[in-house]
């Protein structure tokens, strides 16, 4: 377990990183204080966030909802058997997109399917996330194939999955794609087990699956 000192440096690093706009610590930022959740990447940077803030996400980290509790408590925390670990939150997941044409596939994405970019990395860039309503998706460029042929279509292996609350939304997604111009991988279907669902491929052949509860 760290002590005090060391726990101060770590509240600093995250100050700074924030400061730098290093794109990692603002995941970490929004999955530790509740007041961020609700927060993109991107708008977590841009908000202010002081060294107070920095504190209490180190407090968090280690069980703590404040910076005070933390400091009166360290030596407690270095006894197993004092400590009661706070319960881990999972906050959200993403998919990881391969592609190896990067602004080709950040163009798809955003002209054809509505996603925004929240941000890219790299010069020229080589990974970003992408956005649209609470769907995000990583764009990671890579210069080799990963999949073996056509194995992704022949065997339906999907990369993403999309949930709509409704299948009427899901409708008129399918219906906004096709007047688009958007190649379907497999158009709009009802499914024997209820959902209903379409498929799209990306430029660079990865399968997103958009899907709904049969209404």
């Amino acid at each position: 377990m760290p002590n005090l000192e060391n726990l101060k440096k770590q509240a600093k690093q995250y100050l700074r990183w924030h400061r730098e706009r290093h794109h990692p610590v603002a995941a970490v930022i929004r999955a530790t204080l509740p007041r961020f959740n609700h927060l993109a990447d991107s708008e977590t940077l841009d908000a202010p966030f002081s060294l107070t803030d920095a504190q209490e996400l180190v407090a968090r980290q280690n069980g703590f909802d404040r910076w005070e509790e933390l400091k009166t408590g360290a030596h407690a925390m270095n006894n197993p058997a004092e400590t009661i670990p706070a319960r881990p939150y999972l906050s959200g997941t993403e998919a990881v997109l391969y592609v190896t044409d990067f602004a080709a596939s950040l163009t798809f994405f955003t002209a054809k399917l509505g996603f925004t970019t929240d941000f890219t990395y790299g010069d020229p860039p080589f990974y970003g996330v992408i956005q649209r309503d609470k769907a995000r998706l990583c764009l990671r460029f890579v210069s080799e194939p990963v999949f073996v042929g056509d194995i992704r279509r022949r065997e339906e292996l999907l990369s993403a999955s999309i949930t709509l609350d409704s299948a009427a939304a899901l409708k008129r997604l399918f219906l906004d794609y096709q007047a688009a111009g958007v190649e379907f991988h497999m158009p709009l279907k009802k499914q024997p087990w209820g959902a209903r669902n379409f498929i799209i491929p990306d430029p660079d052949g990865n399968l997103i699956l958009f899907a709904s509860p049969n209404d």
